[in-house]
């Protein structure tokens, strides 16, 4: 494994990671904001899956400019 690609992979890591912990706390989270407002309970779901699309959709961007 090249030093690109494992930069690569570790990069993929830990997106899965801090995304994967996020997921498993988001309906912990979002019990919580419902008792507060349920309108703030959609807006934290909906920040969440913005917000994985657009650090995938920069890492994608990122690695097509590098040429790999």
């Amino acid at each position: 494994m090249d030093r690109e690609t494992r930069n690569a992979a570790i990069a993929a890591a830990w997106i899965l990671l801090l995304f994967g912990l996020a997921a498993y706390f988001l309906p912990a989270i979002m019990l919580a904001a419902c008792k507060v407002s349920t309108v703030l309970a959609v807006v934290i779901a909906a920040l969440f899956m913005v917000g994985l699309f657009v650090v995938l959709w920069l890492r994608g961007r990122s690695q097509r400019k590098k040429g790999l």
